[in-house]
C-alpha cells in the first residue's frame, strides 16, 4: 500500500468505496467511466489494473464487477462522508458527485445524516485559529439547536460562508469568520438559509496532506 497513487486512481477508488457502501455491490467498468467522463472502457480497466498492481484491489479482468477492495474497513460501524475542496458558490449547493473524495470514519464521529467535510481555505477562519488545510465536519442543524459562538455555514447573499452565530433581542447575528466585516442581523431566523454547523475539526500536525493517501480506513 505504499506505492504512489495518481489523482484519478484515488478518485476512482474513493468512488468505488462510496458506491459499494451505498449499493452493497461494485460499480461496473461502464459506470466508472460515466462517473469520470472516460469514454473508453479499456482506459477504465487500465486504471483498475494499476490499482491492483499497487495493492489496492484484487480483480478478475474478465468480469465487470469482479473487484475486491483491499485495506478498507467496510463494516457497519463505519460510514463514508463526502469531502469537498471548498464551499460551492453556486445556487445548486453541495452534490455528492462533486466531492473531492470520501473519508471513511467511525459512525460515532461522523455526525448526523447529511454531514460532510470541507477543507478550510486560506483566511476562511483565521480569526478562530483554524488554518488552511484543516478539515471541518459540517452537520445539518436548525437555528433552534445552535448555541452562542457556534461556527456555522450559511448563505446570506451570494455563496455560502463561515460565520460565528449569536443571538440578541433583534434576532440572530452572523459574524463573518473570514474578515473584519460587521455582523449581519437576521431578524427572522426562519428565513436564515442555514447549511449546517461545524462540529469537528481534523488537522494533520505534521503538515502532510491527506490527499497523498486513498480513502481513509
Amino acid at each position: 500500500m505504499e506505492q504512489s497513487i495518481t489523482e484519478i486512481e484515488r478518485k476512482i477508488l474513493d468512488f468505488m468505496v462510496h458506491y459499494l457502501r451505498s449499493n452493497t455491490y461494485q460499480p461496473s467498468i461502464r459506470e466508472i467511466g460515466e462517473r469520470f467522463g472516460i469514454k473508453s472502457t479499456k482506459t477504465v480497466s487500465e486504471h483498475l489494473q494499476a490499482l491492483a498492481d499497487k495493492g489496492f484491489l484484487e480483480r478478475d479482468p474478465s468480469r465487470s464487477r469482479a473487484v475486491k477492495i483491499l485495506g478498507v474497513d467496510l463494516s457497519a460501524q463505519t460510514v463514508s462522508v463526502p469531502c469537498y475542496h471548498d464551499l460551492p458558490q453556486g445556487r445548486d449547493g453541495l452534490r455528492a458527485e462533486q466531492a473531492e473524495m470520501h473519508l471513511t470514519i467511525d459512525r460515532r464521529l461522523a455526525g448526523s445524516k447529511g454531514s460532510f467535510f470541507v477543507r478550510a481555505q486560506d483566511g476562511d477562519l483565521a480569526s478562530l485559529d483554524i488554518s488552511a488545510g484543516d478539515y471541518l465536519l459540517v452537520e445539518p442543524a436548525s437555528v433552534d439547536e445552535l448555541v452562542e459562538g457556534t461556527i456555522v455555514v450559511a448563505r446570506i447573499e451570494g455563496g455560502p460562508s463561515f460565520y460565528q452565530f449569536s443571538r440578541n433581542g433583534r434576532g440572530v447575528y452572523l459574524t463573518p469568520a473570514k474578515s473584519d466585516a460587521a455582523a449581519t442581523v437576521v431578524e427572522d431566523p426562519d428565513r436564515l438559509h442555514l447549511i449546517g454547523r461545524v462540529v469537528a475539526l481534523y488537522r494533520r500536525l505534521d503538515d502532510a496532506s491527506i490527499l497523498v493517501s486513498t480513502t481513509a480506513h
